[in-house]
């Protein structure tokens, strides 16, 4: 079976080369090309080109007549009479020309001789920056190189890898653009210290050329597999600051080198450990933060190079008691002469101060006076509203909770905070910074100024009517300080009333303005409903303008009037400057 194979094969040779001599036959058998020196030249090199006609192949009847062309490809660049043409030809661009002679005969079409295809191109550079790795204990050799300039010709690339004991490997490439080459031979860690000498040599019709010998031994090469099996355990009896990772690693790693992140987080906290056998303590990781953990492996100390990074594990720290405490203010409004409504806000805990999913809010109301408390509430709202007495002395607590505890309370006294007028903030001014700032500026209250503990610039959406369901916003600022600059929840074209308090122990003083941080025309005028006629005087009543239309702070009213039937121009009546909290809606003129 074996032998009637075999003879099947040599028949088969026998054939394609029976047809490619046949095709060269056809194709030249009418003369002949030949090329001198040589059809793969060095760029810049001249080259002579001759076609010559076979006996008999001319020109019927008339021999004498034969006209041979030399074209580079489509272009004529040479022609003689007779039976052979010579032509030297210079100036050859890099890569393949193609030169084809014909025959042109009279009152006939040019027939074609022969051709030839000239290769242009350079010997090859000496192969630079040979390197050789292994991945893994149980990887293979594979190096890589720089060719440096195209040679525009067939190359061919031997790669060699001498060893111990006379041993030699080689590998061949005969790919244009070859740069890469696998022994496929796997070293081993049995003589780690053995050298091993890698050389690559490029070949091609114009010369040759070999790269400086590159000398390794097995821990120099053999870069480790990343790490697998990443995995992470927070310690239930400790804070979370300590947890421990776990890795699996190749089993000659000495080195070890860990980074981890919060996810949201651009910069790598690094940590070098060695010998580390697959685990790992971290000791400063924030709680409830979702991080990212990768790891890289190395063989040596000094020697060989570190794997490539494993894949991201990522883990969110487990939750932690709230530190810090919360930002609380209130508001206070009498609904008759024994009672008054008081409405507590606070922020929300920041994310590193929270250290977890707050669950609920737990508000405490005590008199102080009896030291009974009177009412506890848990809520889930940054908001809390109550009735209590007007008399009395009271105070409240506010903290946060999550699964593992709860914050320290704020405690605050409530109090009347604009009661004291010698507290009061003066020359109090909002002025627009930019679509969503307003600058607050004042001066400090004329008397108890070293009473001042802090201020509290408050800011809410004016609207008319009942206003504790408008969101209140406030920040607070130091004794020392006399301006503030608002941006959070400011529209532009909307209407703050804003009100700075400056609060010592036991009291506090206050003053507002209305301030916008962007303003334009109102969308629509007033409409006036009713003018009546009272001893010698006119009332004019209007209807006020819709919030929505009033298009920032209005300033003041103006009122223009003429006689009936009168053709004269109105005349400026008067101008009422619009009030603190809702604009006015009547006149009176005598």
């Amino acid at each position: 079976m074996a032998h009637t194979f075999r003879q099947c094969s040599l028949a088969l040779i026998f054939i394609i080369m029976w047809l490619l001599i046949k095709a060269k036959i056809d194709e030249c058998k009418r003369g002949d090309v030949t090329v001198k020196p040589s059809r793969v030249i060095l760029l810049g090199s001249t080259v002579n080109i001759s076609c010559s006609l076979k006996p008999r192949q001319g020109c019927l009847p008339y021999s004498s007549r034969n006209k041979l062309i030399l074209y580079k490809f489509d272009r004529k660049i040479s022609f003689h009479h007779g039976h052979s043409l010579n032509a030297q030809v210079t100036g050859l661009p890099l890569g393949t020309t193609l030169f084809v002679c014909k025959l042109a005969c009279i009152k006939s079409d040019e027939i074609q001789i022969c051709g030839a295809e000239i290769l242009v191109g350079v010997a090859p550079e000496q192969p630079q920056n040979l390197s050789c790795i292994q991945k893994g204990e149980q990887g293979t050799v594979a190096c890589t190189w720089e060719r440096g300039q195209d040679t525009h010709l067939y190359t061919e690339y031997t790669l060699q890898l001498s060893g111990p004991k006379n041993l030699t490997w080689q590998k061949q490439c005969k790919d244009h653009y070859c740069d890469y080459l696998d022994f496929g031979i796997n070293l081993t860690p049995e003589s780690p210290e053995s050298n091993f000498t890698a050389k690559v040599t490029a070949v091609n019709s114009l010369g040759s050329s070999s790269s400086f010998p590159s000398t390794f031994t097995f821990l120099d090469i053999v870069r480790p597999l990343p790490p697998w099996d990443i995995r992470i355990k927070f310690q239930k009896t400790s804070s979370v600051s300590r947890c421990t990772l776990y890795w699996r690693d190749e089993g000659l790693v000495l080195l070890n080198r860990l980074r981890y992140r919060p996810s949201n987080s651009r910069h790598w906290n690094m940590v070098n450990v060695t010998e580390a056998k697959g685990r790992h303590d971290l000791l400063d990781l924030k709680p409830f933060t979702e991080y990212e953990f990768q790891i890289s492996s190395k063989l040596h100390l000094y020697k060989g190079s570190w794997s490539d990074w494993s894949e991201t594990l990522r883990a969110q720290t487990p939750e932690e008691e709230p530190t810090g405490m919360l930002d609380v203010w209130y508001m206070k409004r009498h609904i008759d002469y024994s009672r008054q409504r008081i409405s507590l806000f606070w922020k929300n805990l920041s994310v590193s101060e929270a250290r977890g999913k707050i669950l609920h809010y737990q508000v405490t109301l005590q008199e102080l006076t009896g030291g009974k408390v009177m009412t506890q509430n848990i809520t889930g709202h940054t908001s809390w509203t109550t009735v209590i007495s007007r008399t009395g002395n009271w105070a409240v607590a506010v903290s946060a909770a999550n699964s593992k505890g709860s914050s320290l309370p704020t405690r605050i006294n409530i109090m009347n905070l604009c009661e004291a007028g010698l507290l009061a903030p003066r020359q109090v001014s909002a002025n627009s910074e930019s679509m969503g700032n307003i600058l607050v500026t004042w001066q400090p209250p004329r008397k108890d100024l070293s009473a001042v503990q802090e201020y509290v610039v408050e800011w809410r959406q004016l609207h008319p009517g009942d206003d504790t369901q408008i969101p209140l916003n406030w920040l607070r600022s130091p004794p020392y300080n006399v301006s503030a600059l608002i941006s959070e929840n400011i529209k532009p074209y909307t209407c703050y009333e804003i009100r700075v308090y400056a609060l010592s122990e036991d009291q506090g003083g206050c003053s507002s303005i209305l301030g916008n941080s962007k303003h334009k025309a109102p969308l629509s005028g007033p409409h006036i409903n009713a003018i009546t006629e009272e001893k010698g005087s006119i009332l004019i009543s209007w209807n006020s303008i819709p919030v929505q239309e009033q298009m920032g702070c209005l300033l003041h009213y103006r009122i223009y009037w003429k006689e009936r039937d009168s053709n004269s121009q109105p005349q400026l009546c008067g101008e009422d400057t619009a009030a603190l909290g809702q604009a006015p809606d009547r006149l009176a003129h005598a």
